[in-house]
């Protein structure tokens, strides 16, 4: 059944009568609704590391400099923090859009994230909130997977 057929059955159904007629439809819609909500998570955190990792390789020197400097990454280098931390950035949100090892691809970039925070030495409240953001979002992949909207779930069909 399509998402409008649902919505429209949800709507006009007085749910008093018929409780039970509307658990599959509404369980259905959940499930149109939260593999699209996967799917925005999966884009929005994706983008968001992707143009970071952008970002660091446009000006590989300031990038060395900010490892040495800035990010007080522990037991590191600040030369392999840095390829790992873009290399991370550039290709785990890959996977992320495509669905394709969303939970690795979550997990590696919630690493990412936390290892960001934990490095600052001073970090703004705004720029925490929204590392706060990526983070519940990237759990929520974690926890459900990238959903049925992604080559995971394509790829794990009978």
């Amino acid at each position: 059944m399509s998402i409008p057929a649902l919505l429209l059955r949800a709507a006009s159904d007085p749910g008093l009568e018929r409780p039970q007629a509307m658990a599959a439809p509404l369980a259905a819609l959940t499930h149109h609704l939260r593999s699209l909500a996967l799917l925005a998570a999966r884009l929005y955190v994706a983008q968001v590391f992707f143009l970071s990792g952008l970002t660091k390789i446009r000006d590989w020197s300031t990038t060395l400099l900010l490892f040495e400097d800035e990010y007080r990454v522990p037991l590191l280098s600040p030369e392999l923090a840095a390829w790992l931390g873009t290399g991370g950035e550039l290709l785990l949100p890959v996977l992320l859009v495509l669905g394709l090892g969303g939970r690795f691809a979550a997990l590696g970039l919630s690493v990412v994230n936390i290892v960001a925070v934990l490095s600052l030495s001073e970090i703004a409240p705004a720029a925490l909130l929204g590392h706060q953001l990526w983070g519940a979002l990237l759990l929520i992949v974690l926890l459900w997977g990238a959903g049925r909207w992604s080559l995971d779930a394509l790829m794990n069909r009978p």
